[in-house]
C-alpha cells in the first residue's frame, strides 16, 4: 500500500541510522506488546537496532508505568529477564503516598497486537498523562490541563549491562532547570551545555566550579514560563553523567535500572512537598543547631577550646556550640581521645561548663576504623574475600560496612560508650564518601567501566579517593553500585545510635549525601575557599540543597582553606547569619578568623547574629514546616513569585521562608547591592519602614553599609522576633514581639510553632507542641479604617507556651498620620500611652502579656 508516508520499517531504519550519526551508540526499541493490570500499564520492549561500544544491548526490555498519586507518576524500565540493582527498598522506602489513590485512572490502548498505537494512562484527578509510543519507543509525559510536555524521549533509547543513556527534548525557549548536583555551580539556575557528574568524592579543595563534589542528587526542577514547575527524578545511585543542553536533557548511566519519577507541581513549593514525600521529609534538627556554631581543624587542646568560647563572651558575640575536628582524636581514630592535648579529665570539665551555659559541643566522626584496633567481627567491606585494607588519617583502615546490621550496632555502640566519657551533643560524619588515599590496581571490570563518567573533570578512575568499586558489601552488594549510597547509610547510623542513646532529637552533620539523606542530617558546602566568589556561590549551593530535601544547609564562614580578610569575613557573617546552617569552620594552616579576631567584624557579627537569634522563632517554625511538607527554609525567590519571570535567574539574594529577602554584600569594596524587588510591598526588617511598593518587580540600588546585610520583610506577612541573647536558651526566655506587615490591602498572616525543641518528633500526633495562626484583615467605614489581628491556636499541648506572652505589637504600613486611632485588646480599649505612631506609617502596641497559648484579637481603629 503506498502512502505518503515511510512504513515503520523505513522510520526504524531511518532512526538508527541518524541515531548512530549523531549519537555514536545509540540503540532503538520496539514495543512487542502491552499490558494492563490494575492502575499499571506495562510494555515489553525488543530490540531492533544497536551498537556495540560500551557492550552489547539488553535485547528485551519491560517498562512499568504507575500513577502513584494525583501528583506523582512512576516510569521503570529494566531488563525483562534478569534482576539487576536498584536502590534497596530499606534505604529509600518507596512506600504508598498518604491519602487517596488517583481515581478511575484511564489506561488507553487502541488497536491490535499487530499494528500497535500509542497507550496512554491517565486520570480525572491527576493532571499527568502518561503516553507511550510504539515504533520506534519513546513514552512522554505531559500536563493534562495544558497539554505541556514536560517529559518528550527521543527513541535512541541504550539499555546495556553497564552503560543506560535516555534523552528527553525540552523547550529551551520556556524552560528553566535548577537542581542535579552536587557541584559548584556559578549561577542557580542551571546554563544550556552543561554537565553534571555525580559521583561522591572526597575533594580537598572544592573551589573548582561543575566539579562533582560529595554528593548525588539526581533530581531537577523545572519552571516554565508563566509560573508551572514540575520536577523529575531518576532514582539510581550508579555514577552518571548528565549533559542538559537547553533544547534536550541527556543522562549517561554506569548501571542500575532508568526509575523515574514525575511530579507535577504546579508550584515550586508543591514539586518538593510531592518529591519529599517519596524520598522521606527533612528530619527535625534541634532548636539549638540553629544558633551560632564555631569549629577550626588546628584547636590544639582544651585550653584553646576555652579561649574561644572566652574570647567570643568577651566580645558579646552568640556562641551556641564550639566543634572539634580530628585533633581531639588519639592517632586520628574515632571515639578516642588525644591522651595529651584531649584527656578527658579536662575536656569533660569544659563540657560539663558548656552544658552548664546552655552550649553544646560537637565531634567529628570517619568511617575508618585503624587496622591494629579494629574488632574481630565481620563488620567490615571487603574485596577478594578479606577485608579491604585501605588507607586514611589513621594509617592502615578497614572501612565499616553500613549495609551491614552488624555494623550499626557497632557503631551505636561506640556511639554510647564515647558519650559516657564525653556528653557531645551532636556528630560530624566527615570524609564519608568514603575517603581513602590509597591507590588501587583493578581487581575485575567494575574497576574500569567500559564508559567514564567525567570524574573530577578528567575523567578520572570512579576508583580514584575512595575504596575501590570492586569491594564487596553486605549481602554481596557492589561498591560499583552502593558507592554514593554511603554517606547516606552513615548518616542513618549515626542518627540512630544518637536517638537510641539520648532520647532527645539528634543532630548530624553528613559531609556525602544522596537522594533522601535530609531524613537523618543536615550538610554543609564542603572544603570551600576564603575567597569573593565562594561567598557567591554559597547561596546557590544551599538552594540547591532546599531542592534536594535538605534544608538545614549552610557554608563554612569566612571560608575553609586560604586566609581571609578583615571585610571578606565581615560580609560573610553578614550573610551567613541567615544561613539555615550557621558555622564558620576554617583550616589549620590558615590565619584565626574567629569572629572576635577583627573589631569591625566583631560589630557585623553582634548585629547579624543579633538579628538570627531575634528571627529564631521565626526560623525554628521555618524548619517544622520542612518536616512537614519539605519546603526549604531557604528559598530562591520564584518560589514566591513564581508567575515573576525576572526572579527565575536571582540567585545572588534569597528568601527565609516566604516573608524575609535577604540582598547580601558579594563583591569587595562594595558601597552599594544592586537587588531586585518583586511586586509588592517591602519593609526594612531593621527599623520596620516601607522601604519599596512595587506595582511590578525592579531592580533597585540599595546602601551597603560596613556592618549590616539589607534585609526585608514581604508586606503580608507576620512575624514573630524574640530579644536576642548569646545562646538560643536564654533567647527563647524572653518575650515575643509580633511584626504585622500589612500588603496593600491591608491582610497579612504567618504562624508559630513552639516545642521542647529537642524531643525526637516534631509536630507528632499526640506530642506536646503548639500551633498559633494569626491573621489580618481590614475594614473600612464611614471615615473608620479598622485593621484586626487574630491568633487561632492549632494546638495547645506545649506546656511552656502558656507562660510565654507576646509583650509588643508592631504594624506596618498603615496609612500615614491619622486623626486619631484606639487600640483595643480582646475588645478591652487600650490607654494612649501604651501606644505609638510614626508618621511612617508604623504603629507599635507595647506593654502587652497576650499568652500565645490562648486566642486572642486585637483591633486598631484609625480615623482619617
Amino acid at each position: 500500500m503506498a502512502t505518503g508516508l515511510p512504513s515503520t520499517h523505513h522510520f526504524v531504519l531511518l532512526t538508527i541510522l541518524i541515531c548512530l550519526l549523531v549519537h555514536h551508540c545509540s540503540a532503538v526499541y520496539d514495543i512487542e506488546s502491552t499490558a494492563r493490570s490494575g492502575k499499571l500499564l506495562s510494555a515489553k520492549l525488543k530490540l531492533v537496532g544497536g551498537s556495540t561500544e560500551f557492550g552489547p544491548d539488553v535485547k528485551s526490555l519491560v517498562l512499568t508505568a504507575s500513577l502513584e498519586t494525583d501528583s506523582r507518576l512512576r516510569v521503570r524500565i529494566t531488563d525483562a529477564d534478569h534482576r539487576r540493582w536498584e536502590v534497596p527498598q530499606d534505604v529509600i522506602p518507596r512506600r504508598a503516598a498518604p491519602g487517596p489513590e488517583p481515581k478511575d485512572v484511564l489506561l488507553d490502548s487502541p488497536g491490535n497486537p499487530s499494528m500497535p498505537s500509542n497507550s496512554t494512562m491517565s486520570s480525572a484527578s491527576s493532571d499527568l498523562t502518561f503516553t507511550i509510543h510504539p515504533s520506534p519507543f519513546r513514552f512522554t509525559v505531559s500536563r493534562r490541563s495544558t497539554g505541556d510536555t514536560l517529559f518528550d524521549t527521543s527513541a535512541n533509547l541504550v539499555f546495556k549491562d553497564r552503560y543506560l543513556e535516555v534523552t528527553s527534548a525540552l523547550p529551551a525557549d520556556r524552560a528553566s532547570l535548577y537542581g542535579l548536583g552536587e557541584q559548584k555551580k556559578q549561577t542557580f539556575r542551571l546554563q544550556h551545555n552543561d554537565t553534571f557528574t555525580l559521583w561522591n568524592g572526597d575533594v580537598t579543595w572544592s573551589d573548582q566550579p561543575d566539579l562533582n563534589l560529595y554528593g548525588s542528587h539526581p533530581f531537577y526542577m523545572d519552571v516554565r514560563s508563566g509560573g508551572a514547575a514540575h520536577g523529575v527524578l531518576l532514582l539510581n545511585s550508579n555514577g552518571m553523567d548528565i549533559l542538559y543542553g537547553g533544547s534536550y536533557v541527556t543522562y549517561k548511566v554506569i548501571g542500575g535500572v532508568l526509575d523515574f519519577y514525575f511530579f507535577v507541581g504546579p508550584s515550586p513549593l508543591d514539586v518538593v512537598d510531592q518529591y519529599t514525600q517519596l524520598i522521606g521529609r527533612p528530619a527535625p534538627m534541634p532548636y539549638w543547631s540553629f544558633g551560632f556554631h564555631q569549629s577550626r581543624y588546628g584547636y590544639k587542646n582544651v585550653a584553646d577550646l576555652d579561649g574561644v568560647v572566652a574570647g567570643y563572651a568577651k566580645a558579646r558575640i552568640p556562641l551556641e556550640a564550639i566543634w572539634s575536628d580530628i585533633d581531639y582524636m588519639d592517632g586520628y581514630q574515632d571515639f578516642t581521645l588525644d591522651p595529651v592535648n584531649y584527656p578527658s579529665k579536662q575536656l569533660r570539665p569544659f563540657v560539663d561548663r558548656l552544658h552548664n551555659n546552655g552550649q553544646k559541643y560537637v565531634v567529628t566522626v570517619h568511617p575508618a576504623i585503624k587496622r591494629q584496633a579494629a574488632p574481630h567481627e565481620d563488620l567490615f567491606l571487603k574485596r577478594n574475600g578479606a577485608n579491604l585494607v585501605g588507607e586514611a588519617w589513621p594509617g592502615e583502615v578497614y572501612f565499616l560496612d553500613f549495609m551491614s546490621p552488624r555494623s550499626t550496632q557497632y557503631w551505636a555502640r561506640k556511639i554510647s560508650e564515647f558519650r559516657r566519657t564525653i556528653p557531645v551533643d551532636g556528630l560530624w560524619c566527615d570524609i564519608n564518601e568514603p575517603s581513602n588515599f590509597k591507590q588501587w590496581q583493578p581487581l575485575n571490570q567494575l574497576d574500569d567501566p567500559p564508559y567514564r563518567i567525567n570524574n573530577s573533570g578528567f575523567h578520572l578512575p570512579i576508583n580514584y579517593r575512595t575504596v575501590p568499586v570492586s569491594t564487596v558489601h553486605y549481602n554481596g552488594v557492589s561498591e560499583y553500585d552502593a558507592h554514593n549510597l554511603f554517606g547516606l547509610l552513615q548518616a542513618q547510623a549515626t542518627h540512630a545510635g544518637l536517638l537510641r542513646d539520648t532520647t532527645r532529637r539528634p543532630f548530624v552533620l553528613s559531609r556525602s549525601t544522596f537522594v533522601g539523606s535530609g531524613r537523618y542530617a543536615a550538610h554543609w558546602a564542603g572544603n570551600n575557599v576564603a575567597r569573593w566568589d565562594e561567598l557567591a556561590q554559597s547561596i546557590n549551593t544551599i538552594l540547591n540543597f532546599g531542592l534536594f530535601g535538605i534544608p538545614m544547609m549552610g557554608a563554612d564562614i569566612c571560608g575553609f582553606n586560604g586566609n581571609t580578610t578583615q571585610e571578606l569575613c565581615s560580609r560573610w557573617i553578614q550573610l551567613g547569619a541567615f544561613y539555615p546552617f550557621a558555622r564558620a569552620h576554617a583550616e589549620k594552616t590558615t590565619l584565626r578568623r574567629e569572629l572576635y579576631v577583627w573589631e569591625p567584624t566583631a560589630r557585623s557579627a553582634r548585629k547579624a547574629l543579633g538579628m538570627r537569634y531575634r528571627l529564631l522563632p521565626y526560623m525554628y517554625t521555618l524548619m517544622y514546616e520542612a518536616h512537614m511538607t519539605g519546603a526549604p527554609i531557604a528559598r530562591p525567590l520564584f518560589f514566591s513569585y513564581p508567575q515573576d519571570a525576572d526572579t527565575y535567574g536571582v540567585d545572588r539574594q534569597f528568601m527565609l521562608g516566604r516573608g524575609v529577602l535577604v540582598s547580601p554584600v558579594l563583591q569587595p569594596g562594595a558601597t552599594t547591592v544592586d537587588a531586585y524587588f518583586p511586586a509588592g510591598r517591602w519593609f526594612s526588617l531593621y527599623d520596620y519602614s516601607l522601604a519599596y511598593t512595587m506595582k511590578v518587580g525592579k531592580r533597585v540600588t540599595l546602601p551597603a553599609p560596613a556592618d549590616l546585610a539589607n534585609a526585608h520583610l514581604a508586606g503580608g506577612n507576620i512575624l514573630l522576633l524574640q530579644h536576642a541573647d548569646l545562646t538560643t536558651s536564654a533567647a527563647r526566655q524572653s518575650e515575643f514581639h509580633l511584626l504585622v506587615a500589612l500588603a496593600e490591602n491591608g491582610t497579612a498572616s504567618g504562624e508559630l510553632f513552639l516545642d521542647d525543641g529537642d524531643s525526637p518528633e516534631m509536630g507528632a500526633v499526640g506530642g506536646s507542641w503548639t500551633l498559633v495562626r494569626f491573621s489580618c484583615d481590614r475594614e473600612e467605614s464611614k471615615g473608620m479604617v479598622t485593621t484586626k489581628v487574630s491568633s487561632h491556636v492549632v494546638q495547645n499541648s506545649y506546656a511552656p507556651s502558656r507562660a510565654q506572652v507576646i509583650g509588643k505589637v508592631v504594624f506596618m504600613g498603615l496609612p500615614s498620620a491619622p486623626k486619631s486611632f484606639a487600640i483595643y485588646v480582646n475588645s478591652v480599649q487600650l490607654k494612649a500611652a501604651r501606644t505609638k505612631s510614626r508618621t511612617s506609617g508604623v504603629f507599635s502596641v507595647s506593654g502587652l502579656s497576650l499568652a500565645i497559648g490562648q486566642k486572642f484579637e486585637i483591633k486598631l481603629v484609625m480615623s482619617h
